[in-house]
């Protein structure tokens, strides 16, 4: 199973985060603001309304400034998201508490306050090619005994550790852990294998638990979490006691 961004934004919504309310007079105005940049098609100015680093789907890289967004606006904005964006009505727009405003069931996120382009949730013919040339690029590089998936989930690092997430061919998940500093292409300390995700809750956060004896490790992946809070974060119990946290931060692909 694939767990993009936007699905959990989806379930968010239908599970009552969005608020109904009417949007204030201030918050239109950004969004009618975006709406126009978009009918104008003018990748410079919309270049200025972008809040970067511009996450793209794993391992797409992110799109880190202004100069590279105008260089890489056609592989993630296509006509058809174009036109999606610059013909949308207010109707199609809603606020998520502190997350922002999102069109439709997230394929676009501005910031409340500042109006800006934080997320675009949205994949292109372009990215999805580009997205598989990537996943079998990095497939080479890894260590043989890691070859095998179906998709990269995540790559994290920790204060000591880089970590791997796959989702393998059943549908289920694997872990690699190796020492930072380390290469993805050198034997993981550790794999655990066949492990499934759970939701935490209503609101997209979810933990992947692997086991090996009396060690058990999760991976919390923090979609909703309090301002500036960790994305991800690695817990280690042995005998059910918690013998390590470690915050982390998602990987850049290399």
């Amino acid at each position: 199973m694939k767990f993009r961004f936007l699905f959990l934004i989806v379930l968010m919504y239908h599970l009552g985060y969005a608020q109904n309310a009417d949007l204030d007079a201030s918050k239109k105005a950004k969004i009618n603001h975006i709406i126009s940049l978009f009918k104008k098609n003018n990748r410079a100015d919309i270049s200025n309304h972008i809040n970067y680093p511009l996450r793209r789907e794993y391992p797409i890289p992110e799109i880190k400034n202004k100069k590279e967004f105008q260089q890489r606006f056609g592989e993630v904005f296509d006509q058809i998201l174009i036109n999606r964006i610059a013909h949308s009505t207010l109707s199609q727009w809603s606020e998520v508490g502190w997350r922002g405003i999102m069109l439709d069931n997230g394929t676009l996120w501005i910031d409340s306050y500042e109006g800006k382009i934080t997320a675009v949730n949205y994949e292109s013919s372009f990215e999805k090619n580009l997205r598989k040339k990537l996943i079998e690029k990095e497939r080479e590089s890894v260590h043989p005994s890691l070859k095998k998936f179906k998709l990269p989930v995540y790559k994290l690092k920790t204060e000591h550790y880089l970590i791997r997430i796959d989702e393998l061919p059943d549908g289920k998940y694997r872990y690699a852990s190796w020492k930072k500093g380390c290469k993805e292409s050198s034997q993981p300390d550790i794999i655990l294998n066949n492990e499934e995700l759970d939701f935490l809750g209503s609101g997209g956060n979810h933990v992947i638990t692997f086991s090996s004896g009396n060690y058990i490790y999760k991976i919390y992946r923090n979609i909703i979490t309090e301002e500036n809070g960790s994305d991800v974060s690695l817990e280690v119990e042995k005998d059910d006691q918690v013998i390590l946290t470690q915050n982390g931060t998602l990987a850049a692909p290399r």
